[in-house]
């Protein structure tokens, strides 16, 4: 299962020590989100290729241009054609990228800008260039994962990468390798990167191009028909939201309450516009109206009770309620809105239960564990609609699931992590999509 490795290391910078600092991946605690100076500008605000940007973003464009002041204050890398020559001896094919561009003039479409191979399959969503079969699964395998901090997990261009710059702007999430930057843009780029006070990524810069990286026009609308098209019969992608258009989450829950966690994500938070969440433990006589007024929602989660804890109802009717207000709070058809579901199985459904799941739900289920050493602590089933849910699944054995429920049931000791903080993580890629309040995302984790 991919997720954030002890050896990979992150880069980013801070107001009092302007230099860059290593920092672990598994460091959630060490690590404080800041806030970059007033003078950053963000794609955001400023890329008038996305097909809909907001009205201000002219002025503010042509506000930039006129005021030398606002160009000086951003971090700029200029690459020079110079920095593009050849290697001087054979080297590993992905350095010869700029050479076969440069010199030999292939399309950069033609070649996988991810591993330098010139066998491309399809198009990268993001950039320019091509990308070959193996690396368009591992990116969307690795697409959506994020690790403790809120940032994604993986190179936002090949979805690898052993140490990673952040991007700075306090809207975006991706992580950049040393060897994508430097082979692209050009070398020694990550270097200069690092030594930068403030740093924001390629797909914030208000301008397309960084040598050889040149973010698409409309990639928000790319990276959707990529997912769709190349997924195959995975739950739908929804295209993500620029910064400007995201809204407060408005979420439902049945018969399990994510509210500390979504609050301790920064998708809920006291405020002006604050994220709205509606607790629901008996559902019996709730009808379609009800959920109308009470909406709209743009997340519902559901689960079964834990193994143990005593309930009024067999576990399947919970699934199937589930079902039924899940019904109910989806967007008509002709909202093209984001709705994102979930239900977790506390492992107390039977085979014949999941079956039905599945077929109701539409989705295969995934498996995801609390596992200390080799000890499987314990394990729930998700069905869900969530980008990335899927990566996060690691086989149960049935043996290991019998004996779980067994060791649960003698003892009536409660697992360490509960089937809410187990899927947690889970709830991170919605940042692409809601609005979230946190600036300091790992200080509650």
């Amino acid at each position: 299962m991919p997720g954030a490795q002890p050896g990979r290391e992150r880069f980013r910078r801070s107001e009092s020590f302007p230099w860059s600092r290593r920092r672990p991946v598994l460091g959630p605690a060490l690590r404080s989100r800041v806030d970059p100076p007033c003078g950053t500008l963000s794609l955001e605000t400023l890329d008038g290729s996305d097909p809909d940007p907001p009205e201000a973003s002219c002025e503010i464009r042509s506000a930039a241009v006129r005021e030398p002041e606002a160009e000086l204050a951003m971090d700029v890398i200029l690459v020079g054609s110079s920095e593009l020559s050849p290697p001087a001896s054979p080297g590993p094919r992905r350095e010869l990228i700029a050479y076969e561009v440069k010199v030999n003039q292939r399309d950069i479409e033609d070649i996988c800008i991810c591993c330098g191979s010139l066998r491309a399959h399809t198009q990268h969503p993001l950039f320019e260039g091509g990308m070959c079969a193996p690396c368009k699964a591992t990116f969307l395998r690795c697409l959506f994962l994020y690790d403790d901090d809120g940032y994604q997990s993986y190179c936002s261009i090949c979805s690898s990468g052993d140490t990673l710059l952040i991007c700075e702007n306090p809207d975006c999430t991706r992580c950049y390798c040393f060897e994508c930057v430097d082979t692209l843009v050009g070398p020694g780029t990550s270097g200069r990167v690092q030594a930068m006070s403030n740093w924001v990524c390629f797909l914030c810069l208000p301008f397309p191009r960084s040598g050889l990286l040149q973010r698409r026009r409309k990639w928000r609308g790319w990276l959707k028909a990529f997912c769709d098209r190349e997924l195959g019969n995975a739950p739908e992608i929804y295209k993500t939201v620029p910064v400007w258009k995201r809204g407060p989450v408005r979420v439902l829950t049945l018969f399990g309450d994510i509210r500390n966690e979504l609050t301790s994500l920064g998708f809920l938070e006291n405020g002006p516009e604050p994220g709205r969440l509606k607790h629901l433990d008996d559902v019996t006589n709730v009808v379609r109206r009800d959920v109308e007024g009470w909406g709209p929602f743009d997340l519902l989660y559901g689960s079964t009770p834990r193994i143990g804890h005593a309930c009024d109802h067999p576990p399947v009717w919970y699934l199937l309620q589930f079902h039924r207000l899940l019904q109910y709070a989806r967007p008509r058809p002709a909202r093209q809105q984001p709705f994102f579901w979930m239900f977790v199985d506390n492992l107390v459904l039977t085979q014949e239960d999941r079956t039905v799941a599945t077929r109701f739900l539409e989705a295969d289920p995934v498996t995801i564990q609390d596992v200390c050493g080799r000890t499987v602590q314990n394990a729930v089933h998700v069905w869900s609609n969530i980008p990335a849910v899927k990566s996060r699944h690691s086989a149960l054995g049935s043996q290991e699931a019998l004996s779980l429920l067994a060791q649960d049931r003698q003892r009536m000791k409660p697992p360490t992590q509960g089937p809410a903080e187990l899927v947690k993580n889970c709830f991170l890629p919605l940042r692409e999509y809601f609005k979230y309040f946190s600036t300091g995302l790992t200080s509650s984790l």
